[in-house]
């Protein structure tokens, strides 16, 4: 009896050693893919340092949370409903963009593969991750789409509106915001004030995203009951 408990205690360091290495690897593995989406593809046109700090921290926690659990034979269902909860975070600050929140979506689904996969070789594991990274390169490539960033612009000059003087109210757009103007759509109009409300769209300089292009409407005036 005594042999055997030996035995056991000798087996068990080689046991923990073997899982240790395992996560070690795995972990490795899913932050090199996570970092190099955010670095490559999401930061370079938004620059958001806060977003790139979340993203991290997200996949991090998402990753070890369902690896360390799968000791407890974690059931698909929870891990869904996991998934399904950070997918759908709304930050009471401001509401998440429609581009970080798909980027969210995104880090937690690699991390959720990359951790439950425990049964799939590596280089299956290694195949999807690299579909993730070439769809994401495929879609943010200029060769395939070409992005075009929309603006709110209160406008004051009314008589520049009328439809047969488009050509004129886009060179003064162009003139005065020294954007590359495409198209220029008219909203309100206020007659009272002499102002209307514009809705240019443009080519960005650099490919960069603007985070304020996903406002829909100008902030209320304070003057206005």
């Amino acid at each position: 009896m005594d042999e055997l408990n030996d035995m056991l205690l000798m087996e068990a360091p080689l046991m923990d050693l073997s899982g240790f290495m395992e996560l070690l690897l795995r972990f490795v593995f899913n932050m090199v893919v996570v970092l190099s989406i955010i670095h490559f593809f999401y930061y370079p046109k938004s620059h958001r340092r806060d977003y790139y700090f979340t993203f991290t921290l997200i996949s991090l926690s998402i990753f070890l949370m369902i690896f360390l659990l799968g000791s407890v034979k974690l059931k698909i269902g929870f891990a869904l409903g996991l998934f399904a909860i950070f997918g759908i975070i709304r930050y009471r600050t401001e509401s998440m963009p429609v581009r970080e929140m798909t980027y969210l979506f995104v880090i937690i689904s690699i991390s959720v593969i990359n951790a439950l996969s425990i049964e799939t070789s590596y280089a299956e594991l290694a195949c999807t991750n690299l579909l993730f990274i070439v769809c994401i390169w495929l879609c943010e490539s200029n060769r395939w789409l070409k992005h075009i960033s929309c603006k709110l612009i209160q406008y004051d000059r009314v008589e520049l509106i009328l439809p047969q003087r488009q050509g004129e109210l886009i060179a003064d757009l162009k003139l005065r915001t020294g954007l590359n103007i495409i198209k220029v759509e008219v909203g309100h109009i206020d007659f009272l004030r002499d102002a209307a409300l514009l809705k240019v769209y443009y080519e960005p300089v650099n490919d960069e995203i603007n985070t304020i292009d996903s406002l829909t409407r100008l902030p209320k005036d304070e003057n206005e009951g």
